[in-house]
């Protein structure tokens, strides 16, 4: 029987791995020059590392013991999430929505 904190863990591994997918999906529908004109990496790039990162999530949440690894995954997702992402849709948009 699955213990408590097992559901805990399970919650958080696939939540992760649907920021890293969401990422991966922003990352994929955004236009190229929109990247250059925020200042951040190309788009290949970011897809690259938002795709790697949802791999990575997805399996090591079915193979083991790869804390580390799921945990610079998050982060490589969370940091598209909160930083470039936002970026690219002021640039998107026109400018400051202040």
């Amino acid at each position: 029987m699955p213990t408590l904190a097992y559901w805990i863990v399970w919650v958080i591994d696939w939540a992760g791995t649907l920021v890293g997918l969401a990422a991966f999906v922003h990352a994929v529908m955004q236009r190229s020059d929109a990247y250059t004109a925020a200042d951040r990496k190309t788009k290949p790039v970011w897809m690259a590392i938002t795709a790697g990162a949802t791999l990575a999530m997805l399996v090591f949440q079915f193979f083991g013991p790869g804390m580390i690894f799921w945990i610079a995954a998050i982060v490589a997702s969370l940091i598209y999430m909160v930083d470039v992402r936002p970026k690219l849709i002021e640039v998107q948009r026109g400018g400051s929505s202040w």
